[in-house]
């Protein structure tokens, strides 16, 4: 992978855009490197929390290379290989330091966390080169933020910061950028406390549920959710317990 850095710190994947002399931006080569990437990470279980981020500190991630062409034809996993990975139930971050625009925004919205640096900007400004935002930017937004906000972003093509990211709902913590990728592992660190199956349950009912007609539907339907299935019947579902009575640390084995 030429422009793809993968590293594994214990159960986390770190996945890292390495192409700062363009912004991070991406070629269709980088894309199918990247659905590479997170098809692996998704296929080992031993691997629990993906972080991605880019290099340089400039950008995290200027969207597609414009040089290279537009082919509208993407990987499995669509877009940058995460767009369209819907059943990916292991949580991924977003570690954001620099320009996260077009694509590069689309990407990090698709992440479960936004962690950003202070020097962070956002934004959607393809209508700028007569392009509309196809990667997931324009349903993710208002159902992340609301219709208004999302609507401002959409229709404005302005960069944000991130203390206005933070503001309206799309970041989740914004901090100096020579302590992002501490507080990165801070939030791995904490995710990595829970039994990994009732963490990716958790993940799943919420996405799954957000898809169902009512509340009630989702209330009454979660326990038919396969990650919610597989929870239930784990051992780890039964050590949570049992380490609690006996005043321990429990030790999740992930069945």
């Amino acid at each position: 992978m030429k422009y793809i850095d993968i590293l594994r710190d214990g159960p986390v994947t770190f996945i890292k855009i390495n192409r700062p002399e363009a912004m991070n931006s991406i070629t269709d080569e980088m894309h199918s490197d990247l659905n590479t990437a997170f098809d692996d990470f998704s296929s080992d279980k031993n691997q629990l929390v993906a972080v991605i981020s880019g290099e340089g500190g400039k950008a995290f991630c200027a969207g597609s290379d414009l040089k290279d062409g537009i082919n509208g034809s993407y990987p499995r996993g669509g877009y940058a290989g995460l767009i369209n990975r819907f059943d990916l139930a292991k949580p991924v971050i977003a570690a954001v330091d620099g320009y996260a625009l077009g694509g590069g925004f689309e990407l990090a919205l698709a992440c479960d966390l936004i962690l950003a640096s202070k020097r962070s900007l956002f934004g959607l400004p393809e209508p700028l080169v007569g392009a509309v935002a196809l990667g997931g930017g324009l349903h993710r937004l208002p159902r992340q933020i609301g219709q208004k906000n999302a609507m401002e972003i959409i229709l404005t093509s302005r960069k944000y910061t991130a203390d206005e990211g933070l503001r309206m709902g799309f970041v989740n913590k914004v901090v100096t950028h020579d302590k992002l990728m501490d507080v990165v592992k801070k939030y791995c660190d904490d995710i990595l406390k829970g039994a990994p199956l009732a963490i990716q349950a958790s993940k799943m009912t919420v996405k799954r549920g957000l898809s169902e007609d009512s509340l009630k539907a989702a209330l009454v339907k979660q326990e038919s959710y396969d990650e919610f299935i597989k929870w239930r019947n784990s051992d780890d579902a039964l050590e949570g317990v049992k380490a609690f009575s006996e005043k321990r640390k429990p030790n999740w084995k992930g069945k």
